[in-house]
């Protein structure tokens, strides 16, 4: 049975990510930082929570001794994400940016560097980053797509460095997949629910990288159709 970790999973896309996972027969850890929310969001889908602030060495740490003591884990998905401020652009500051940068970028290196040792005892290890098409330099400069209207500087160039992150990790550990998911424009609390799609349109990317057991390509980018431009 394939052991999973969600983080951000009390609500959106996390929590529709476990509700199909353990859906199709995944053990899921659900990670959240309000210990409240996260508890009844586990126990309403059948999951496990784990208390998880992925801002925080030490949260983090404790829930990588959890979850290895209680078996291990197989898939670890780095989920959680915050939008930052919603300021024009003039008005942002350098504490919105580490905020940012620090819950969207910083937080994978984190969460990777704890469960490596735990992934590796897995016979198919294997890590999905939630990126974004707003940080492609494609979809934002087609005049097609919505993320070309968007102007959201620490957001956007915050999925930019996921996506970049997740090649280098693939470098660095071959032996393991992978991946990034663009959920496209989802209907969540981090865009006031105006997305145009379901979440669970929105975690199909996700569910994919997911459940293909260890096998497949690393290193990628892809959307609910494929491969996605970067």
């Amino acid at each position: 049975m394939t052991t999973t970790l969600i983080t951000g999973s009390n609500k959106g896309l996390g929590h529709e990510t476990a509700r199909r996972l353990i859906a199709a027969g995944h053990t899921v850890w659900m990670g959240a930082r309000d210990a409240t929310l996260g508890q009844e969001a586990a126990d309403a889908l059948g999951g496990k929570f784990v208390q998880l602030d992925v801002t925080s060495d030490s949260s983090v740490a404790e829930a990588a001794k959890t979850i290895a003591a209680a078996g291990g884990l197989d898939v670890l998905i780095n989920n959680a994400g915050i939008a930052g401020p919603m300021s024009p652009v003039e008005e942002l500051t350098s504490a919105d940016a580490l905020n940012v940068y620090g819950t969207n970028v910083v937080s994978i290196v984190r969460l990777s560097n704890a469960f490596l040792p735990v992934l590796r005892a897995s016979t198919a290890p294997t890590i999905v980053n939630v990126s974004s098409g707003l940080g492609s330099f494609d979809a934002v400069h087609d005049p097609e797509r919505i993320e070309s209207q968007v102007i959201a500087p620490l957001y956007t160039s915050s999925k930019s460095a996921v996506t970049m992150l997740t090649v280098q990790y693939a470098k660095a550990f071959p032996e393991m997949r992978i991946n990034a998911a663009d959920p496209g424009y989802t209907a969540t609390d981090l865009n006031g629910n105006n997305g145009t799609q379901t979440v669970q349109e929105g975690t199909d990317a996700i569910v994919d990288l997911a459940t293909r057991g260890g096998t497949g390509p690393t290193g990628t980018f892809i959307d609910r159709s494929g491969l996605a431009p970067f």
